[in-house]
């Protein structure tokens, strides 16, 4: 044969091998889906907690209340929008029943609702506008409706989950779609029902039958994500004050979970040896309560408060859920409407500029030394292309080199989740006048890992993966300035 023939057919078949990518990485066992990853991509959505609480100054009604003391003066559910919209939020969660009953929309299967306030004499659905506002401004809509309800009289007997499943259908039905419904834990205690005045208490287990209600809420809509301590889809952090734990797995058994009545230090955690993909959801008002209260106008929490933990909650692979509760006119106070604009500013001021961009990513080690699998991949800003290595390669090394000498004090640090979560321990150096210095060890990633490092000036910085569950891939690298204004404060 022909020497140069060979030759020339062999750079044909390396050159094949090239333009042919070789497939993904083997996903792991538990995997976030297209729906989940999207929800995750969020990052920061809105409560808002309307009731006849506002009007009663209570966080939990009693079910007593008559519904005539429901009569916001401006209620104006668009510029709720517009506040979300402004504070970077993609979707608005609506208290549309709370423990007390009463009901913000017209059902037909109670008196205790807004039909028979004096809001548009009678004639007004806060869930309906409320939908359609969000619709109008670009976000997603959410429902919650308490299992508990202190007002009616069945509650505790079967008759009233056949009750709880009617006013389900009438949600979701009659206002097109919903993003989320969010069940909670607060089941059973001293209530009104209908006139008893007496404590009800249920089994967390079987009372309301969670499997048929699940299947029954997405047989209705089947995009709906649920919320719970169980999930199926998004799952409670934990506590109520925002914050994921500092290890944070979106991997979570559920066998072990009852919704009211979980382990928080484990909803908090996650587990790595979990059998569902359930993203963790971290709620928190940003006041102190989660109803409007008018002596609470001074303690609305401050934008280095709420910049501390989007840092603790989406900066720990998690969702943050913020509380924003209108006043009796039916609008979110202004104190909260400048701490969020003032918040917003920050974030956006602190992550504007990645001063990774247009530099240059190596590593001694690539998967088959293709393109698909290079370490320049997780500098495109796009989730779905990584570096990967070889399998057990440890530790995996990548290096970042700047253009020049760069200061920096945060480190954002991204998973391919559609493959999985499986870095489980990692640690970041950076390049002194000689020698390398170490200057965080960390755990987990996931969707989102955002690192708040004391400020180093540098040309060079290295992440080495010590452990994982399966070959390393990451899929994004980011370095950024913070702004003056994160004067964080811890509370």
């Amino acid at each position: 044969m022909n020497i140069k023939y060979f030759f020339g057919l062999l750079s044909l078949f390396f050159l094949s091998c090239e333009t042919s990518p070789p497939p993904d990485l083997t996903p792991n066992a538990v995997v976030a889906d297209e729906k989940l990853i999207a929800y995750q991509q969020m990052e920061l959505i809105g409560f808002i907690h309307f009731t006849v609480n506002t009007f009663t100054d209570k966080e939990w009604g009693y079910g007593d209340e008559n519904p005539e003391i429901f009569n916001p003066t401006a209620l104006d559910v668009e510029q709720w929008a517009q506040t979300a919209k402004a504070a970077g939020m993609k979707q608005l969660i609506l208290t549309a029943k709370h423990h007390d009953g009463f009901c913000l929309w017209p059902s037909q299967y109670t008196e205790h609702s807004v039909k028979n306030s004096p809001y548009k004499d009678g004639k007004g659905d806060v869930v309906g506008e409320f939908v359609a506002a969000c619709k109008k401004y670009g976000l997603k809509a959410g429902l919650y409706l308490s299992p508990w309800d202190r007002n009616h009289k069945d509650y505790g007997k079967p008759a009233y989950i056949t009750y709880y499943k009617n006013q389900l259908e009438e949600l979701l039905t009659q206002y097109g779609e919903i993003n989320e419904i969010w069940f909670d834990g607060a089941n059973g205690g001293d209530g009104y029902y209908g006139g008893a005045n007496e404590i009800r208490k249920i089994d967390r287990d079987t009372y309301y039958g969670w499997e048929e209600i699940i299947a029954f809420v997405k047989n209705l809509q089947p995009n709906i994500k649920i919320f719970s301590d169980a999930g199926p889809d998004v799952h409670w952090i934990g506590n109520e004050k925002g914050y994921a734990g500092a290890t944070f797995w979106s991997t979570i058994n559920t066998d072990q979970l009852t919704i009211g009545a979980s382990k928080t230090d484990y909803l908090n955690s996650g587990d790595p040896e979990g059998t569902k993909w359930i993203v963790g959801q971290c709620d928190v008002s940003i006041r102190p309560g989660w109803f409007y209260h008018a002596d609470q106008d001074s303690l609305v929490k401050t934008p280095q408060h709420l910049t501390d933990i989007y840092y603790k909650s989406v900066g720990r692979n998690a969702l943050l859920l913020l509380n924003l509760p209108p006043d009796q006119r039916g609008l979110i106070h202004e104190n909260d409407v400048q701490a969020l604009k003032e918040f917003k500013s920050t974030i956006d001021a602190s992550f504007a500029n990645d001063l990774a961009k247009g530099q240059i990513a190596s590593a001694d080690n690539y998967r088959l030394q293709h393109t698909k699998f290079a370490p320049p991949n997780t500098l495109d800003g796009d989730p779905m292309t990584y570096w990967a290595t070889d399998d057990g390669v440890f530790p995996a090394t990548l290096e970042i080199t700047l253009n020049e000498k760069t200061s920096f004090d945060r480190v954002l640090l991204q998973e391919p989740i559609h493959l999985g979560q499986r870095i489980s321990q990692f640690e970041i150096d950076v390049m002194g006048e000689k020698n390398w210095i170490s200057i965080y060890r960390g755990t987990t990633i996931g969707y989102k890992r955002i690192l708040r490092i004391p400020e180093v000036n540098t040309d060079k910085l290295r992440i080495r993966i010590t452990k994982a569950n399966n070959t390393v891939a990451l899929s994004n690298i980011g370095l950024y300035k913070s702004s003056p204004k994160e004067v964080l404060q811890k509370k």
